[in-house]
């Protein structure tokens, strides 16, 4: 997320902390850079003229020039910014309002709302404990009701039926009165892509919101368009009562200038962000750990949060009971970490909110080949039987050719998978061990596991 501004943020700030003394000519230099780096990022010139001159007034001010560490306190100046930017804290849905609480989603065509509308539900179902139910307004585009209602399906929301025949406003007002008689707490509402320039279907969602009056309306939008994300929401803002913003496909955004626009143009918090095509790719929108991420400070906030939130605690547990009784790291329990990881977003994601590993790194872990790679490692894992999964020194040469053929790989992948089973193995020995930490650092000092993508 954010590769290209956070590379030339990065490489700005790398040179500002070294400095001992800063002077009005590299204040004046590291401003140029980051407007640069601002206009590479497609973020709206208005926005990036404000951003310079308040960067600008505070770092020419005292903090910064009689601090012990100059380059360090622009840095902090620059961080500031960008949270302001962007909102300064995390704005949450207002899902206080009498049940049902109605949530609109409104934007262009192929910003993502229908899988958002899911994404948002398995969140209310999975966190919130809210009773759920999803309506599809959209009655132009082919499947879009059928689509909603496979995605329900898989989040375990209620979906209501519609039609193509009906009217998105019937569809919308039985929608309310179904979840009102099922006492539903939440009516996730989905509706056709529009332009804002279309007046005739801008009068529709207008017409769907006053038979609905929903508690929150969720401009969705598609950050891979920049400039015109923020354009098109300060649109929609003026045609209808927006509560707030989405912003989709971060994981394919490569500028980073929607986020930092919208907020700023439009008015309204950012309230999640979306970064993939699962449904448990929905994150809340927080400024002050985005602005971290950008800077390259990585997001251990919401890290710890998402191993809470998805990582399976009861065998994380007797994982680390297992190791610490001495009774070793089989298959069956690397294949655990394998799918933990998974749910997690996969190595590029964890990366992506680590401290100082984003960049390169993060980008050469995006690659489809490192998922590949880790989905073959578990065909391989379910191949074997369960005696070989907790003995894998059994695993001969007859046994590798009927686990490869089963798995649909080679026997060099097999070969791959067992070496690095047993440098993992030792790691997670020394781990168990009295001084723990520092068996592991040893352990992991100047290199990784074979296999491991870095």
């Amino acid at each position: 997320m954010f590769e290209n501004l956070s590379e030339r943020l990065n490489r700005t700030v790398k040179n500002l902390r070294g400095q001992g003394r800063l002077t009005e000519d590299n204040i004046k230099d590291t401003l140029r850079e980051i407007r640069m780096a601002l206009l590479e990022a497609d973020v709206a010139l208005p926005v990036i003229r404000d951003f310079i001159d308040q960067v600008k007034e505070k770092a020419l001010g005292q903090e910064v020039l009689t601090s012990l560490s100059p380059g360090q306190a622009l840095v902090k100046v620059v961080n500031d910014e960008l949270v302001r930017v962007m909102g300064t804290s995390h704005d949450g849905l207002d899902l206080n309002a009498k049940p049902p609480v109605v949530i609109l989603m409104a934007g262009l065509q192929g910003a993502g709302k229908t899988t958002t509308v899911a994404k948002l539900a398995r969140r209310l179902i999975e966190q919130d404990k809210k009773h759920v139910m999803v309506v599809s307004a959209d009655v132009y585009r082919p499947a879009a009701i059928d689509q909603l209602q496979t995605l329900a399906k898989e989040v375990n929301a209620v979906f209501i039926p519609s039609d193509r025949s009906q009217k998105p406003v019937t569809i919308a007002s039985n929608a309310l009165n179904e979840a009102r008689k099922q006492n539903a707490d939440v009516l996730l509402v989905d509706t056709a892509g529009r332009l804002h320039i279309d007046n005739e279907m801008m009068d529709e969602i207008k017409s769907i919101h006053q038979v609905l009056n929903p508690q929150e309306t969720l401009f969705v939008v598609d950050s891979m368009t920049g400039q015109d994300a923020a354009n098109t929401a300060k649109a929609f803002g003026e045609a209808l009562p927006l509560t707030g913003v989405i912003l989709t496909k971060t994981d394919g955004d490569a500028r980073g200038g929607a986020a930092l626009s919208v907020r700023q143009i439009t008015g309204k918090p950012i309230k999640f962000i979306g970064s993939g095509e699962k449904t448990t790719a929905l994150e809340a929108f927080h400024p002050d750990r985005i602005a971290s991420r950008i800077l390259g400070m990585g997001d251990i906030l919401s890290l710890v949060e998402e191993a809470h939130q998805k990582v399976d605690q009861d065998k994380a547990q007797k994982l680390v009971s297992k190791i610490r009784k001495g009774k070793g790291f089989d298959l069956d329990d690397l294949r655990d970490q394998f799918t933990q990881m998974e749910k997690m977003g996969g190595l590029s994601s964890l990366v992506d909110k680590l401290p100082g590993m984003g960049g390169n790194i993060s980008q050469q872990l995006q690659n489809p080949a490192h998922t590949k790679q880790m989905k073959r490692m578990v065909a391989i894992i379910d191949s074997m039987t369960p005696v070989e999964r907790r003995k894998p020194e059994l695993i001969n040469g007859s046994r590798k050719r009927r686990v490869a053929l089963g798995s649909g790989t080679q026997i060099q992948d097999v070969n791959r998978l067992l070496k690095q089973h047993k440098q993992m193995q030792k790691m997670m020995k020394k781990m168990g061990n009295k001084g723990a930490m520092r068996g592991m650092m040893q352990a992991m000092k100047g290199k990784m596991p074979p296999g491991m993508p870095f």
